[in-house]
């Protein structure tokens, strides 16, 4: 039997040789996941000692990791917003700075806002639907994505975060399968110009949905197709909320204008300083 410090020490060791850039961080989240416990248990109790079978599974989860694996595949799952979302291959892992755009939502409609029609395109592991839901209780969220893979990921998590009666889950391309106008639309789509897909980590490009990241040429492809649909989806004065890449603030504002059914056009930084989430409000007198 090996303790948990040894453990923590060899595992570390293998994962830095194997180039990953926060060995012993992974290696911690990996045993605590793998162990269901928390860090403060791992720290507490250094001594214990697993089982040949535990430093068996264990091990198994570190090789995954030094191939390059991410964390939350292996682990099952990624925290967001506090809270526990179920990942695998089928959806892309939550990123902190989507959280910036539950913010600009939730500032906007604010957390006693009324009974919002809500959709979510693309929605992948569900986690802006969901988060939006429990935040706003009196909600009623669509969810739509391509992926019935996606769609299966996403209605777990709702089930474990107990807003699946709010939340209506459509297989869909963006808008195709949704019905009627909405209060606020809300995306996190792919952004990921053509040429820079190559230049992503490889651990993003062997492992995360290539669909749900490249977006033609200026990644944009599906900004200009919510926004040119959505101006017909959306109630008057209602609101729409995308995530952005870096560099394309002033080319997605330049299509909210060329629609000429837009007003109160605006940007958020994330908090690393890059524009991350546009926003803007149909007129109320817009139509199409």
């Amino acid at each position: 039997m090996t303790d948990i410090r040894t453990l923590l020490h060899r595992s570390t060791r293998e994962l830095a040789a194997g180039g990953s850039p926060s060995p012993r961080l992974d290696a911690e989240v990996l045993l605590m996941n793998f162990l269901e416990t928390d860090r403060l248990q791992l720290c507490m109790r250094p001594e214990r000692e697993l089982t040949e079978e535990e430093c068996t599974g264990y091990s198994r989860w570190i090789e995954r990791r030094r191939r390059g694996e991410p964390v939350a595949y292996i682990a099952g799952g990624k925290e967001f917003w506090s809270l526990f979302f179920e990942v695998n291959r089928n959806v892309l892992i939550p990123r902190p700075e989507t959280e910036c755009l539950i913010e600009e939502v939730l500032k906007c409609c604010g957390r006693e806002a009324g009974h919002l029609q809500i959709i979510d395109i693309g929605t992948g592991s569900g986690a802006i639907g969901v988060v939006l839901a429990k935040e706003l209780p009196s909600a009623r969220v669509v969810v739509t994505d391509i992926s019935r893979g996606a769609l299966t990921v996403a209605r777990r998590n709702a089930d474990r975060h107990g807003v699946a009666g709010q939340i209506k889950f459509l297989e869909g391309h963006l808008f195709a399968s949704a019905v009627g106008e909405f209060d606020v639309i809300v995306s996190n789509p792919p952004y990921i110009p053509d040429d820079v897909y190559p230049l992503l980590p490889e651990g993003i490009r062997a492992f995360e949905p290539r669909e749900a990241l490249i977006a033609g040429p200026d990644g944009i492809t599906f900004h200009r197709k919510i926004i040119g649909e959505g101006a017909g989806r959306l109630k008057p004065g209602g609101r729409i909320f995308l995530e952005i890449g870096e560099g394309q603030k002033g080319i997605v504002a330049a299509l909210f204008q060329a629609k000429g059914l837009y007003d109160n056009i605006r940007f958020r930084a994330d908090y690393g300083g890059m524009d991350r989430v546009a926003m803007a409000r149909k007129t109320e007198k817009g139509t199409e």
